[in-house]
């Protein structure tokens, strides 16, 4: 009895100690590919989100602003400290969950990994997608 319980207790132990793994290994601070913005990812609860911390790019006064988002009221609303990925599950050896592009106005499914200090998000929309490789600075 004491022997199952035991192994209970270390499959407990065990499990959040895999699952940080994949979540220390994209947390932290990234370039994006086209050199416009850092976007940082963190945990949010279980999960993981990404939110634009930073754009490297000239803004226009007052800010870049999220003009392109299909949703009307949200276009007023500022890309710095926009929230770009959220609910990122571990899957397979990275992150799967929803995106969204502030350039094009899209939300994806994004597959996220890390390989040393890259970032590889592939994202897609139906049948099409897109892969970019992002670099950490943090």
């Amino acid at each position: 009895m004491y022997l199952r319980i035991g192994f209970v207790l270390a499959a407990f132990i065990a499990v959040p100690s895999m699952a940080a793994a994949p979540a220390a290994a994209v947390s932290g601070r990234w370039k994006t590919d086209d050199g416009k913005a850092i976007v940082a990812m963190a945990p949010c609860g279980t999960k993981m989100c990404g939110r634009i911390e930073r754009l490297l790019i000239k803004q226009p006064a007052g800010g870049q602003l999220d003009e392109r988002n299909p949703d009307k009221a949200k276009r007023g609303r500022q890309v710095t400290g926009l929230q770009i990925y959220w609910d990122l599950v571990p899957h397979d050896d990275g992150w799967k969950g929803p995106g969204y592009s502030p350039e094009d106005g899209r939300y994806y499914t994004a597959h996220l990994h890390v390989k040393g200090n890259k970032l590889t998000m592939k994202g897609c929309v139906a049948v099409f997608c897109k892969t970019v490789t992002w670099t950490r600075i943090a």
